[in-house]
């Protein structure tokens, strides 16, 4: 394949559009309220809401107006945002420090697509699946163990959760991703060696958690009389000598220019498609390839991604936020702000750029949340009153995929209502207005108490309903918005050396633990005595 190379481009602080961004925020940004806005303008909402394959964004309630969205686009086309794009879709070197492209829109692209890679995709794809509805239709596996971690649990785990409705009951999913045992041994203590098939998920076939999880799982099942390994255990890597020397013979790989966090659209999401067969993952893959080519061919000021992380820069480098809460309000979607979380904060948790110089502002937001509306009982208090102002995503799904519509309605109704609130507030003369009889003290200070400062921002997403191909354009959508802001920074959004430290200070320390005679040599103070501690 001849990639072409990777444009050139500015940072984004060293543009000129960069400094009419600041002058815009210092004259009229910083001052921006939106009760005033809403007021001023009956046309805020159609003007500020975009749709993209059957995603749609309300983002009329966040601190920008016209104006603002005006001066983002040019910033994106300085740093030649549009360019940068098409030259990584077309396999240009988008992750330089490991020499690699960044091709996971090529798993999802349907074949006749003139995509990269596409015939070696397919046949992957078409094994994997071929796979998958063999395991549905063998009634002796029930119980369908994902042994893997970080973008190899996360993803696959999410999805299956969100799409649990188009599963079967008499298939049971499970993920197993954390080197603690309490992961492990409770599930293998409900399982049947006969009836269950671990999947190992790792590309190098070495990640030391998930070969811990997998030998481990391997001694369960022989200890208690299982004798064919190559039947029950398959394994997503392209390591297939070490694979073939753990007794797996059913393997499917994966390509060095997919990242861990962008792989569930690979064989990394074989449990999805055991879970909810191969024409439901088809529709997967086909809900992100038509965000794919909304990202490819929109114009920045209607590119939903790109417009998400130009507000991302705008809120992290301008505005100071700290971190953004993400509050789906759909159980389905729980493990979603996990998910998010690796994919955000792994990518652009970074401080140098390209040319590895340190950065002079801040990158990825802290990026977190729980369910609606079980968030509301945890943590909104701070969002509505504490002294940081914290960015919400609200994720809204139209249709649920169960009868229960009273339950429903008061879902959205709160989802609806936090948004408002978070905009709205309240005021001390409010306050006041609805003491309650009982209140104790001085009025006035338990109005201030009582009062919410209001002209906080959020991100309403609405969903028609929770599908497949839903999903797939969310997740993307979310993935082109990570690589949009990692872009304009100057970051290689697709690398992750900072997880490596750990895991080499890991395998150095182990040895020291397991030894029968303790060995503090060379460690620091705290290591030392934390090493005794744990020992003795």
């Amino acid at each position: 394949m001849n990639a072409p190379p990777m444009p050139d481009a500015p940072r984004c602080d060293r543009t000129a559009a960069w400094a009419a961004l600041s002058g815009h925020f210092q004259a009229h940004g910083r001052e921006l309220d939106l009760r005033e806005a809403f007021a001023r303008d009956a046309g805020r909402f159609a003007a500020l809401s975009f749709e993209a394959a059957g995603v749609f964004a309300d983002l009329s309630k966040n601190l920008l107006d016209i104006a603002t969205l005006h001066f983002l686009a040019e910033l994106a086309k300085q740093c030649r945002l549009p360019e940068r794009r098409d030259a990584m879709l077309a396999g240009a070197t988008a992750n330089p420090t490991e020499g690699r492209a960044v091709l996971h829109t090529a798993l999802r692209a349907p074949r006749g697509s003139d995509a990269p890679h596409e015939a070696e995709v397919h046949e992957v794809l078409d094994r994997m699946l071929a796979f998958a509805e063999q395991v549905r239709a063998d009634a002796q596996l029930t119980d369908i163990v994902n042994i893997g971690i970080g973008g190899s649990d996360l993803g696959p785990q999410m999805a299956v959760q969100a799409l649990a409705a188009r599963g079967r009951p008499d298939k049971r999913l499970h993920f197993v991703s954390n080197v603690d045992g309490h992961d492990l041994a409770p599930l293998l203590a409900r399982l049947d060696p006969a009836h269950t098939l671990f999947i190992v998920a790792s590309k190098t076939f070495t990640t030391q958690e998930t070969m811990a999880n997998a030998a481990a799982a391997r001694d369960w099942f022989v200890a208690r009389g299982g004798r064919d390994i190559a039947r029950h255990f398959v394994a997503n890597t392209t390591n297939l000598e070490a694979a073939a020397d753990f007794g797996i013979t059913t393997t499917f790989g994966f390509w060095d220019w997919v990242g861990g966090r962008y792989s569930l659209w690979s064989a990394i999401g074989l449990p999805i498609a055991v879970a909810v067969g191969a024409e439901a993952f088809r529709e997967l893959l086909a809900g992100a390839h038509a965000m794919d080519r909304h990202f490819a061919t929109a114009p920045v000021a209607r590119n939903l991604p790109m417009l998400l992380g130009l507000l991302d820069v705008w809120y992290r480098n301008f505005h100071g936020f700290p971190s953004r809460s993400v509050a789906p309000y759909d159980q389905r979607l729980a493990r979603l702000p996990a998910f998010l979380q690796q994919l955000e904060m792994e990518s652009n948790g970074k401080r140098v750029d390209l040319q590895g110089e340190a950065l002079p502002f801040a990158t990825s937001p802290v990026v977190w949340g729980e369910p609606g509306t079980n968030g509301q009982h945890a943590y909104f208090q701070m969002l509505h009153q504490g002294s940081d102002v914290i960015p919400v995503e609200f994720i809204l799904v139209k249709t649920p995929d169960h009868g229960l519509a009273d339950q429903h309605a008061k879902l959205l109704a709160n989802g609806l209502a936090q948004a408002q609130a978070l905009m709205r507030g309240k005021t001390e003369a409010e306050a006041l207005a609805e003491r309650a009889p009982t209140a104790a003290g001085d009025p006035a200070v338990i109005a201030r108490h009582r009062s919410f400062p209001g002209n906080r921002p959020s991100t309403s997403f609405v969903l028609d309903a929770l599908t497949p191909t839903s999903l797939g354009a969310l997740l993307a959508l979310y993935e082109h918005r990570v690589w949009t802001s990692g872009a304009l920074w100057g970051l290689n959004s697709f690398d992750q050396w900072g997880v490596e430290l750990g895991k080499a200070l890991a395998g150095a320390l182990l040895p020291r633990l397991t030894a029968q005679a303790l060995d503090t040599q060379g460690l620091d103070g705290s290591t030392a005595g934390l090493l005794a501690r744990l020992r003795g």
